[in-house]
């Protein structure tokens, strides 16, 4: 396990990546590639989670990482869950193992859920609306939910518009639609004993994403996906008042280095009393309680 205490920050939003290849044959060469360059991320090859760990520790910073489990609407073949929980314990000074599951798989899903927090340590579990295809207040999800929420572990919700699938023909088939914050509002009324992230700075439904975190107890906030230097004031504001206890650092790695997350972290218009909290004490909070 990871020992908080010496580690400098804790980024809440990584990805894994398999060791044999993008797959070009089913598309996801071509959405990583397009996606490094969008963001400017400098690699031809996404790193390894061994990679990712090396990366981590000598940034001396935690990591939670997981894959996407985005299978049957992309068709990009997913990448095991067990396989990453096992890489991570091998690896469990630095990273912190997630995983994602399809909510359509219904109960069979469930099952997978339970077991991978039983036996492979899995600590939390990742959703992307807008690749994975759904709203996430759609019932169907709501099998797996309550598995996770048997568990006690949170649910990371990608929201808003990051970049993936921008540029590519039609947004690489991605609607955009399904990421709005607020569909997650009715998730946290339904399961208000499950910690809930809603990833990313959640352009352009910025306010509804505060209003959530600000109205819901167990709803949080990671910061990844933008560089703070692009962060909207109003999303500022709120991290140093009113949710200063429910911001967490997210680097979203690879495409965004830590470092260089931190480095335009320490230009932007943060209180130097929130700061500790953003990076490392909130989330430690989160993580220690489930």
């Amino acid at each position: 396990m990871v020992d908080f205490s010496k580690v400098r920050a804790i980024d809440f939003h990584t990805h894994a990546e398999e060791p044999c290849g993008c797959h070009a044959d089913d598309g996801y060469d071509d959405l990583q590639s397009t996606m490094a360059k969008y963001f400017g991320a400098p690699w031809s090859h996404p790193p390894t989670i061994p990679e990712t760990a090396a990366h981590y520790r000598e940034k001396n910073i935690a990591a939670v990482i997981f894959p996407v489990d985005a299978e049957r609407e992309t068709g990009y073949r997913r990448y095991k869950n067990e396989e990453v929980a096992e890489l991570c314990a091998e690896n469990s000074d630095i990273l912190i193992p997630f995983a994602s599951i399809d909510p359509h798989k219904g109960k069979m899903g469930a099952r997978e859920a339970r077991n991978l927090v039983e036996n492979y340590g899995v600590q939390g579990f990742k959703f992307h609306p807008t690749m994975q295809g759904f709203y996430p207040n759609d019932r169907a999800a709501y099998t797996l939910y309550e598995a996770i929420a048997e568990t006690g572990k949170p649910a990371l919700f990608h929201t808003g518009q990051t970049g993936v699938g921008s540029g590519m023909p039609g947004g690489n088939g991605m609607r955009l639609k399904y990421s709005n914050p607020m569909y997650i509002d009715d998730v946290a009324v339904d399961f208000p004993d499950m910690p809930i992230i809603l990833a990313h700075p959640s352009f352009p439904w910025q306010e509804e994403a505060l209003s959530v975190a600000q109205h819901k107890p167990n709803v949080y906030i990671d910061l990844s996906g933008w560089s703070p230097k692009y962060f909207p004031p109003i999303l500022v504001k709120y991290a140093n008042t009113l949710l200063k206890k429910k911001m967490l650092f997210g680097s979203d790695w690879p495409m965004i280095a830590p470092e260089k997350w931190l480095d335009a972290f320490d230009q932007a218009d943060f209180r130097d009393e929130v700061r500790p909290l953003i990076l490392k004490e909130n989330a430690m909070r989160l993580l220690q309680s489930i």
